[in-house]
């Protein structure tokens, strides 16, 4: 068995300011209507949208 890291959203957190959009080099991130949503096939994993995001709303989540 193995480890899947995933960047997840703290929706709750999250003030939609688009900062990780921004920086993502894959374009993975896009902010439709209200929400934030991570294209997960393009997402290499590189955590640079969750070190920029200024309110703490992007982590990462192992899933098994």
């Amino acid at each position: 068995m193995y480890n899947i890291r995933m960047i997840v959203i703290r929706r709750e957190i999250c003030g939609y300011c688009g900062a990780c959009v921004s920086v993502c080099p894959e374009a993975a991130l896009e902010l439709v209507d209200a929400y934030l949503e991570i294209d997960a096939e393009k997402c290499k994993n590189c955590r640079i949208c969750v070190r920029v995001c200024p309110l703490g709303a992007l982590g990462v989540s192992d899933e098994e």
